[in-house]
């Protein structure tokens, strides 16, 4: 009777479950590509949907063109044979696909199979960090690092990412683990090997570990990698996936390059049977095709995301509050912090058209004025920019309903609706009333207001209203006025005021 007692006792305290405090304060990490959640949130097919915010291969994967005479089917054929079986925990012939991928000197003895990098990086923290150590991350950068130490218990120290070469030794006294993304997730920036090693240098004096993720490497520049060092320092760890470069994010595939001795620690601690049998034979196979990280394949892709980026960066510059940033990989940071809105709007008000994107909010040091962008073929490049152009009238759209409702409010409390000390005064011309400083009709489509519809830089038509000065001029501001106030500034009343002001006016 006393356990049933205790069986009934509710946990709507988060102190009365048994876990450590750090797993209690845990939040979940925010990631790309919920593609399923938003095909239920607002009842979007999910074949309607563009993905611009998970960061794959833009080419596609190697089983989706006959060209790289890849067959899945036999793969699903041979892997369902085993399926009877437990896996081979050595997983040695992944091991050696592996080795073979990545070169640089590494055998199979070097490598650590994963169930996806945050696998790995959980593997990594858990083995190496104690409750309270020191890591230092630069930021920003992804999120599973800081994920997966604060699940060991460790303690974050937050480094610039763009200080992060100038980082000195006295920095990384204290730090058990030093993370460094290259290519940088959201960035783009990739970092030189000469400095990699000089990094590895200095976590060397200090007993650092320097993890380096190399997960986009392939779809970048490889000559940077620093697999060679890791296979033969026990301070250098390298970290790849197979994921992103090969477009398959649903198999999980990924491994860990290290020194042999630490290699055999990892594989010894790691879960067993950590990937299945389909995730080892779809890895051998990408990872076994002539060149490894530069097989045709691979060449090709590295060119197309040249080309695909630089069209993307392109339609973007043109468009107002769009700022990219230079990137050596298959995705672009972009600083909209000039829009009339912030990330988080901007991504919602896209997603609901079946456009999806990085908000970079949840970055810490970002806030809300940036957003990350994948790589996709202009096709898609093309559609997205036609959502933001639809995005950017909608916003016009609210944004006049919201400035009417604080007009209406001002005159209500007794503000003198007469204003004449806009920054842009006289934007028309002398002794305009500025009361109304977005049209409330917006977009009126009516041609005899001086209006007309234009192209925009997105590849839409929009309704433009620079040579109209009708709700500037004080007479009908003040009509307007009477009208709007009636009751508020409804559709009713708007309607109302257009027909019996404005359109009288033309």
């Amino acid at each position: 009777m006393h356990l049933e007692k205790h069986q009934l006792k509710p946990a709507d305290d988060k102190h009365m479950l048994p876990f450590k405090e750090n797993i209690l304060e845990l939040i979940p990490s925010t990631h790309g590509g919920l593609i399923r959640k938003t095909s239920q949130q607002y009842s979007i097919p999910l074949s309607d949907i563009v993905d611009f915010s998970a960061s794959l291969n833009p080419l596609g994967s190697p089983f989706d063109n006959p060209e790289w005479d890849m067959d899945l089917q036999d793969l699903f054929a041979t892997s369902f044979e085993k399926m009877g079986q437990y896996p081979d925990n050595r997983y040695l012939e992944y091991r050696a696909a592996a080795a073979f991928f990545v070169g640089g000197g590494a055998d199979a003895v070097n490598i650590v199979p994963g169930n996806g990098s945050s696998e790995i990086i959980r593997l990594v923290a858990g083995c190496i960090l104690n409750e309270g150590d020191e890591v230092m991350i630069p930021q920003p950068t992804f999120a599973e690092y800081e994920q997966q130490c604060r699940v060991a218990g460790a303690k974050i120290v937050y480094y610039p990412v763009e200080s992060l070469l100038s980082i000195s030794e006295d920095a990384l006294e204290s730090a058990r683990i030093l993370f460094v993304c290259n290519p940088n997730n959201p960035t783009g920036k990739l970092l030189a090997r000469e400095d990699i090693l000089r990094l590895a240098g200095l976590c060397a004096e200090t007993d650092t570990l320097l993890f380096v993720d190399e997960a986009f490497i392939e779809l970048s520049d490889i000559s940077s990698t620093v697999v060679d060092v890791a296979v033969s320092n026990d301070h250098v760890f390298v970290m790849r996936s197979l994921t992103k470069s090969f477009a398959l994010p649903g198999i999980r595939m990924g491994f860990g390059v290290a020194s042999e001795t630490m290699a055999e620690k990892l594989n010894t601690a790691r879960l067993p049977w950590n990937m299945g049998s389909l995730a080892e034979e779809v890895g051998c196979s990408l990872m076994g095709m002539e060149g490894g990280m530069e097989s045709a394949y691979l060449n090709v892709s590295r060119q197309k995301i040249t080309e695909y980026r630089d069209y993307l960066i392109d339609r973007l510059s043109d468009i107002y509050g769009f700022h990219p940033h230079s990137s050596s990989v298959n995705y672009i940071l972009v600083d909209i912090s000039e829009l009339l809105m912030d990330s988080v709007e901007l991504t919602k008000r896209l997603a609901r058209h079946g456009v999806l994107i990085r908000d970079c909010s949840s970055f810490p040091l970002m806030k809300n004025d940036f957003i990350r962008l994948a790589v996709r073929p202009p096709e898609e490049t093309d559609i997205l920019i036609h959502t933001i152009g639809e995005v950017l009238t909608e916003s016009g759209k609210d944004y006049a309903e919201e400035k009417l409702k604080e007009t209406i409010k001002g005159v209500s409390s007794g503000c003198s609706s007469s204003r004449n000390t806009c920054e842009y005064y006289p934007c028309h011309f002398e002794g305009q009333d500025c009361t109304f400083c977005f049209c409330p009709f917006y977009p009126c489509e009516d041609t005899r207001t001086g209006g007309k519809w234009i192209d925009s830089t997105t590849g839409s038509r929009v309704w433009s209203c620079e040579d109209c000065v009708l709700v500037h001029n004080s007479d009908v501001v003040h009509r307007m006025l009477n009208i709007l106030m009636e009751d508020g500034g409804t559709e009713i009343s708007l309607k109302k005021a257009w027909d019996e002001v404005i359109d009288i006016s033309l």
